[in-house]
């Protein structure tokens, strides 16, 4: 016999649709989650990321509400700082060169602890980023760059305890369900399609959707029709099952696109990696500590300012900025002063990297760079940087360079200590910007504007939130804040009741 129709179905399996899931059957709703991919490689993208969430708090206590068995030693010696909601939020807009939804973004800030907090009730665990954002100075941990806190075990580990969660609270998963299309009751949409393993299509009727299947960067073509000519030879970071069915599917049903259609999260990623994302290995083909080091070219040239900002402001539009090099690809150059900041996503095997004792002999061991001008590049580069600024990690330390044609903002030491270490980088796109219109309480929006009754979205598929680029750790957090309020919505909506949208 077969289940009833669910009060609200819930398109992909990620982070953004785990939320939705648990905030609908928290509201009382019956719950089924479509899930592409195979039980072996479901999650979408969250499955690939290494869990950080850019939350806006005030001090060590909300990091204590988050993470209340941190250590007592580790209260005591750690610079926790604070990264109020006013930062966020200036944030988001510097980033986005002020393009962001401001109602969106005040949702995102204003939502992002409680948010956290509702999923620890859930059961997921969080722990303050030790490894990847902090460094110590003077015996004590200083975090940088407003990212302090990430998922336990990463984004395998966040979900897992989604998904744990979800069966807990009774939301029913189906696994090999490509939902294909929406069903539509004259302006409401009452159920999806969905494409089984033996190709069969079936109707699924549901008194309310959640799309949260993520934006269409596995998919080659459209990456070439929307980012341009170049996309189809990037890299992707994570699954191969985000391919934009859930745009098309609401665009299909009227949905107003907006955002960046253009633009997309892309960073530094292996040269050597796989054309999708490897579970194996999981974020470890990024290389993200470049601020410590330069980059060059084939033509053995510098092409961008790696000390610009923090890394957590640069990783995701660098990715462009490789591609965009003759090859598409880049070399990362270090030397031996600066081995202990790189992270440990450079010392895996499968990292492609030279290594040796002398700039000539590096020189020698780049594939596809012209080795005099490199030599030249590091000559010119070492003589301008400035010696009377002291070097500083945890801070924008202005320790920068004089009279290049492209400078080095902060973070600049001579390359001079042997032994030296190169490592190859091309582009890895992690999701795309440009997507569909929502409310603040994620309804779907049509071309007028008006919410399209039954239709809810949330996670990387929602456009008009980020431009050009992206503050690191946002993107999960978004993901949870509107699928939670997306999760909420559809279940007021389908049980024929008020919207709620927070706890």
């Amino acid at each position: 016999m077969s289940p009833p129709a669910p009060d609200v179905v819930v398109v992909g399996a990620g982070n953004a649709a785990l939320c939705a899931a648990l905030a609908a059957r928290e509201r009382g709703a019956s719950t089924l989650v479509l899930e592409r991919a195979p039980v072996e490689l479901r999650g979408g993208d969250t499955r690939f990321t290494a869990g950080a969430m850019r939350v806006a708090y005030d001090g060590l206590d909300d990091i204590l509400a988050l993470v209340p068995d941190l250590g007592a030693r580790e209260r005591e010696t750690t610079d926790f700082d604070t990264y109020p909601q006013d930062r966020f939020f200036d944030d988001m807009a510097r980033i986005t060169e002020y393009r962001a939804n401001p109602d969106l973004t005040a949702v995102l800030v204003e939502q992002s602890l409680p948010t956290l907090l509702w999923m620890r009730e859930k059961g997921v665990r969080f722990m303050p980023m030790f490894g990847r954002q902090s460094f110590e100075t003077n015996g004590r941990r200083r975090f940088w760059g407003g990212l302090t806190i990430e998922a336990w075990g990463g984004g395998p580990g966040l979900l897992e305890a989604e998904l744990a969660a979800a069966a807990r609270a009774g939301a029913r998963i189906r696994y090999r369900a490509r939902a294909v299309g929406l069903v539509m009751d004259g302006a409401r949409v009452a159920g999806v399609r969905v494409r089984g393993a033996d190709g069969h299509v079936e109707t699924i009727a549901a008194r309310a959707v959640v799309l949260a299947a993520g934006g269409f960067q596995a998919n080659a073509e459209w990456r070439t029709r929307y980012l341009g000519p170049g996309w189809d030879l990037a890299r992707v970071r994570g699954t191969r099952f985000n391919t934009g069915d859930g745009i098309r599917m609401a665009l299909e049903a009227g949905a107003l696109a907006v955002g960046n259609w253009s633009g997309c999260h892309a960073v530094g990623w292996d040269r050597n990696a796989p054309p999708f994302g490897d579970l194996a290995v999981g974020d470890g083909f990024q290389k993200h500590s470049y601020p410590f080091g330069i980059m060059v070219n084939a033509r053995g040239e510098r092409f961008c300012d790696e000390g610009a900002d923090f890394r957590n402001y640069t990783y995701a539009k660098y990715g462009r900025v490789v591609l965009e090099q003759p090859g598409q690809f880049a070399w990362q150059i270090f030397d031996a002063k600066v081995d202990r900041l790189l992270r440990d996503e450079y010392r895996i095997r499968q990292a492609t990297r030279v290594e040796a004792g002398t700039l000539e002999a590096l020189a020698k061991g780049l594939d596809g760079v012209d080795a005099p001008r490199f030599l030249e590049t590091v000559r010119a580069f070492n003589r301008a940087v400035r010696r009377d600024i002291p070097f500083d990690p945890t801070v924008r330390d202005g320790r920068g360079t004089d009279g290049l044609a492209i400078p080095k903002s902060n973070w600049a030491n001579p390359l001079d200590t042997p032994p030296y270490k190169a490592f190859a980088v091309t582009c890895g796109i992690t999701f795309t910007f440009g997507g569909v219109a929502i409310a603040p309480d994620a309804r779907a929006l049509d071309a007028e504007g008006a919410p399209i009754p039954g239709l809810h979205a949330a996670g990387e598929m929602v456009g008009d939130l980020f431009y050009f680029n992206y503050p690191g750790g946002a993107g999960l957090t978004a993901g949870a804040v509107f699928g939670r309020r997306a999760g909420y919505a559809a279940a007021a909506f389908a049980l024929g009741e008020n919207p709620i949208t927070e706890a």
